[in-house]
Formats: structure tokens, sequence, C-alpha cells
């Protein structure tokens, strides 16, 4: 099979059909355009519980050792698992996995060693020439002299044991959670990182099995969070916790089963993080509450502002040295794993929070949640650019508002502020609305909807 690579390769990682747009063929000649972009001499290849997995990453790897590079595989693990991996072995790695998209999909996740990311930028347009060159000729590549060796080795306990050693957690008292894996890899996650813990587990949906029998993997949908919801009210649990499919996104929720929004758990973790890094940077993306940037100043940090995604926030990192990075997504980053995102580490301080205090999450997370937000909600338009150009244009001369356009378009004014931004692969507005009381949210939201046509399919967690 020919795969169609624009189908298939994204701004981020490689993510298509299986086998419809692409298969084991295409995926070695990935392995084999990975080395050469890389010059790596050994390389990581982990994957997710996905059916297609094993095959398409052992393909991978038999692409890149006849290319000459050594291939440690991991096997099964989450995609901050590999970063792990790719962190403390300074190799270069690749993740299998489509994360949250359904049981049919499987991609992978590249980054060159020290989990630094591989985008479009940085070698993916690379990758993808290469390949499609390959597939183009009908010849493979050249291999090495002497072909790589390909070996298997066990992360998971220095994974955990990693992780464990970045927060402080003697002061945690013992704690009821109930975790909502999705069918996904936080269930071979999960029970070992937090087996020496003070916790009683409660666990949803751990038996891996990628074609997700329970609901999707995508804990951004409220829909997918109304059985942990239910199950932490059901066992008077202090908090949830729901891991997407590849397990490098948390979504927490309180003691009344109530979702905790990601921009409230990056101001609690960039508070821990600064007390530990004294006027350091944090990173937020333009999407996060005010909340966020206001407790990183109260706790004399630096916020800094920065596009959605990921490759944009960890180019910020490495630039600007930052201590902690998150987003409306519930992507975390943390200089101490390599500048890359881990869902685990950002639970592991919400528990380590919560713990050393009596209050209950709700309590503690008060004081983060601070403005009337709308969630991100998704319209399908016909024509993205001219709605949101009538937008705009709607709210061009707005006494007080101001506008940028770092990331789609952002207005701001005293009281609130929303962005709309154009989805790269569906033809979607995604909007997000902030105020300081309810009333004002849904008035400015109502607003901005208009003008899109209000064909609203979806609104995410707040």
């Amino acid at each position: 099979m020919a795969a169609d690579l624009s189908q298939i390769v994204k701004a981020y990682d490689v993510r298509g059909v299986v086998p419809d747009q692409w298969d084991e063929r295409t995926a070695e000649l990935f392995g084999a355009a990975f080395v050469r972009v890389t010059d790596a001499g050994a390389i990581v290849v982990g994957h997710d519980m996905r059916p297609s997995s094993p095959g398409l990453a052992g393909a991978f790897a038999r692409g890149s050792a006849a290319l000459g590079a050594d291939v440690t595989m991991i096997g099964l693990c989450s995609t901050d698992q590999l970063y792990f991996a790719s962190g403390r072995l300074g190799l270069p790695g690749a993740m299998f996995t489509a994360s949250h998209n359904p049981a049919r999909y499987n991609g992978i996740k590249m980054c060159r060693a020290g989990a630094a990311p591989v985008g479009q930028d940085t070698g993916l347009a690379d990758i993808r020439a290469l390949v499609e060159g390959w597939t183009a000729d009908g010849a493979a590549p050249l291999p090495a002299e002497v072909p790589g060796t390909v070996t298997e080795r066990e992360t998971l306990d220095d994974y955990a044991a990693h992780l464990l050693s970045l927060v402080d957690l003697s002061a945690m008292r013992p704690l009821k959670v109930v975790v909502d894996a999705g069918n996904g890899m936080g269930g071979h996650t999960v029970p070992t990182v937090l087996r020496s813990l003070p916790v009683t587990l409660v666990p949803m949906y751990f038996e891996l099995d990628g074609t997700f029998p329970n609901h999707e993997a995508n804990p951004l949908d409220p829909a997918n969070l109304v059985d942990l919801q239910a199950r932490v009210r059901e066992e008077g649990a202090d908090l949830g916790l729901a891991f997407d499919g590849d397990a490098d996104r948390c979504f927490v929720v309180d003691e009344r089963g109530e979702g905790v929004s990601p921009s409230a758990v990056t101001a609690l973790v960039a508070r821990r993080e600064l007390a530990k890094h004294p006027g350091g940077t944090v990173i937020h993306n333009l999407i996060t509450s005010w909340s966020v940037p206001e407790v990183v100043r109260e706790h004399g940090g630096n916020p800094v502002r920065t596009r959605v995604g990921h490759s944009f926030i960890k180019e910020e990192m490495a630039r600007t040295g930052a201590v902690f990075g998150g987003e409306h997504s519930a992507h975390y980053y943390f200089r101490d794993f390599w500048n890359a995102d881990t869902g685990m580490l950002a639970a592991l301080h919400v528990l380590a929070a919560l713990g050393a205090q009596p209050e209950p999450l709700s309590a503690l997370v008060e004081e983060y949640d601070r403005y009337a937000a709308s969630g991100e909600i998704n319209s399908e338009v016909d024509d993205q650019a001219a709605r949101a150009a009538a937008v705009r244009a709607a709210f061009a001369d707005r006494d007080g508002a101001g506008t940028d356009e770092l990331d789609g378009l952002t207005v701001t004014a005293a009281d609130w502020w929303f962005n709309l931004r154009a989805s790269n692969t569906e033809p979607l507005l995604r909007l997000n609305v902030e105020a300081r009381d309810e009333a004002t949210m849904a008035k400015i939201r109502d607003e901005v909807l208009a003008p899109t046509g209000r064909s609203v399919i979806s609104v995410s967690i707040r």
C-alpha cells in the first residue's frame, strides 16, 4: 500500500487509520527515515495497547536497525514513559500511539535525544520527504553495512522512581483515589507509580484494551468523565483522576465529582514549582485562565504566554529555562522532566498538595478558580476565514477592547476575553471565553457564536 503522507503527517506527529491510510511497511520506512534525519546510532521505541501497535513498532524498529541504529524496545508504555526513556538514556525516541483517537487509528510521536520534540520545523518534514521519495521510487533505503541490534528493556520501575523523586510526598495523609484509565496506558503506569503511597486506589477500566469498550479515552470531552464523577461520589473518595489513551494527560475531579479545570491545576502546580525554584518562569498558553499568570506573579514568578501546542510550549521552556508549563488541554510540562509533558507528575503534585493539608480538594483549588469560563466550544463552519473575519469585524470598535493574533484572534477587555482559533485538521472554529462573572461570559460567548453560525458540536471541560 502506498500511503498518502499528506493525510497522516500532522504538525507534530504521524496519525491515521490502520491499515487504510498506513501500515507496517510505511512504519518501516518511517523508522529508516527517522534514523537518517536524526543521524542516530541508537534509538528507543515504545507503544501503547492498540491492537496494531506492536506490529507497527516492530516494523519501525526493523527499518531503523537496517540503517545501522541499535534499537531499545521498551514495549508497553505511556507516552511520558517513552519521554523518560529518551531523557534517561539520551536517545531519540518513537512512541506508537494515537492518544485519544478511536481504535482504528494509530500514530507515531517522535523526539530527539532528551525528549526534544520532532515537529514540522524540527525534522518531521524531512522525515516525510524521505518516506515519500522511497515510496514513489518503490525502492528500499540503502541498508548499512552492519545492521543495528534490537533489544528489550524494562523502564516502568525507573520511570516511577524518577517521578516520585520529584515530588515531596512525605507529609501526605491517606487518600482514597478513583482512577479512570479509559482502558488506556494509565492502567499500566498508575499501579506502579502509586503503590508506595498512602493511597486507597479504586481502579476503573484498567484493562488494556485498544478497542476502548467503555468510553473514548478522551477526558477532554465531559461525556467521558461521567463514570468517574459518579464513582467518586459513590465511593466517598477524596478525588478522581482520568487519563487519556496514552496517559500523557491527566484530568482531575474533586470530592464532589466536579471537574477541576486544567487552569486551576496549572496554577496549583506552578505555585509548588515556584516554591522550589523562586523567581522561576512559568509558561502558559493563551487559553489558560487569567488566574494562571496572576498566581505566578503573586508567588514571585514570571509568566510567559505562548501559542497552543506542545511544540510551542517546549520551545519556550527551552528558550526561557522555565520550571513548568501548563495548557488548557491538561498537558503539563516540567523542566525536571526534560521539558516534556507528563500528566502523572502533575497528578502527584495534586496528591501531595491535597494530602499535606486537611481541607477537601474543592476548597484547596477554590483560590485558583477565579473567573467564569465557557470551556472550549467547537463550531463546525463552512469557511473558517470568513467566519473569523466576521467576528473580528463585530468586535473591531468595541470600547476598551484590544486584539492580538498570536494564535487565532484574541480580544481582551477589562472584564472579559475570548480567543477564536481555526482547527488545523477539521472545519472547526474553537472558542474560549472567560469573564469576571457568569452573565458577562454568557453574553460575550453568545455574541461571538452568532457570526460563526452557532453550529456548536462540542464543549470541552472548563
